[in-house]
Order: structure tokens, then sequence, then C-alpha cells
């Protein structure tokens, strides 16, 4: 496929003036949002899913957050979650300029490792993950545990930023992905599939 039509497909979905103010804001504070395509493929399974109750570990300035809500149920409740409450006030505001009720978020500060084993067993229908690669292995491990069966994982970052499939990267980033990503496709509890949007975004399915 040529850079221009893979160009083509993450711009295909249109992002509005507050999507594009939340990306903004994510680079000024140092921020790699999740690329349009990525976002548009978050709003798709929260929405092909019908999903009501969303985790999203790595809140940032909420572009992510935001596409998510925008696909889940009228009465869904995105669970988000981020070590830097800075970046949640303006999450929070990007939500409430989008439309959307305090109601709709819950916006836990702390360590995922840390707030994810407080969540309930079998509640969530989606759940997002864009955080730090060392934590991979163990938000994959609570994510089997919090979504139901037919429960969707969609994990950030899949492709090592381009540097999974060369043996001959080495550093420590890429083979923790690299694991990860064989981990899942590897167990019975998934059935996953490896899309090529933004840094890659592995989604699977829980059996």
């Amino acid at each position: 496929m040529t850079t221009q039509a893979l160009q083509f497909a993450e711009t295909y979905v249109a992002e509005d003036l507050v999507l594009r103010t939340a990306r903004s804001l994510a680079t000024e504070v140092g921020l790699d949002a999740v690329t349009p395509g990525v976002g548009a493929t978050l709003r798709f399974l929260a929405a092909a899913g019908s999903a009501r109750a969303v985790v999203e570990i790595g809140t940032g300035t909420g572009v992510s957050g935001l596409w998510l809500l925008r696909g889940m149920r009228p009465d869904g409740i995105l669970t988000t979650i981020d070590v830097e409450a800075e970046h949640q006030r303006i999450a929070r505001r990007i939500f409430q300029e989008a439309g959307f009720p305090s109601g709709r978020t819950r916006i836990i500060s702390g360590r995922a490792l840390d707030v994810l084993p407080r969540l309930a067993d079998g509640a969530y229908d989606l759940i997002f993950v864009d955080s730090e690669v060392a934590e991979y292995s163990a938000c994959v491990e609570a994510a089997l545990r919090l979504l139901r069966p037919g429960g969707m994982l969609a994990l950030h970052g899949a492709l090592a930023a381009g540097r999974i499939g060369d043996p001959a990267a080495r550093d420590v980033e890429t083979v923790t992905v690299r694991e990860v990503v064989k981990a899942i496709r590897e167990s019975e509890e998934w059935t996953p599939a490896l899309l090529p949007t933004g840094e890659g975004l592995l989604v699977a399915v829980k059996r």
C-alpha cells in the first residue's frame, strides 16, 4: 500500500474543532495523541459493541477519550485513568466543550496498575490501553478480568514505531511490545487482529 493511500485512510474521518483543539493541547504538553485513524477506529469499536462501560488507560488531553465517547451508547460512562492530573484537567474541559455532561466520565488520577484492581470483574465492554509500554502486559492481564465475554481490548502502539517486524530491533520497548502481541495471538482467551493504523492498534475480543 502506498504512503498516499495510508495517509488518505488516516484522515478519512475528519476531526472537528474540539478534537483539533485537544490534539493541539496534547502537542503543547509534549504528548503524542492517537492519530485520527486510530480515533475513528476506537469510535467504531465502541459503536459496534454498543459500549456502555469503557476503560481508557492514558487520558492525555482527551483526544482518544472523545472519540470513544462519540461511539458509546448515550448512557455510557467512560472511566479514564492517568497519572497526570493536569492533563486530565484539560481533558475534562474538552469533554465538556464537546457537549458531554460530567456524569458521562469518571476521571481517575493515579497509576493504572494501582487503579485497575479496584474495578469490577466482567463489568466492561471495551478497554483501551495507551500507557507506558512497561505496563502493557499487566494491563492486558487486567483487561482479561475486567471485560465481559465478547468485550474488546484495544492496545495502542502495537507496531512499536515500525520496529515490530525487524528482528534486529532488540531495544527494551520493542521486545516488550513484541512479547505482548505474541502472547495475545497465542492465547486461547483472545481473538485478535493487528491493524496498521497510526502506531499500530491491536484489537482483541475476549472469548
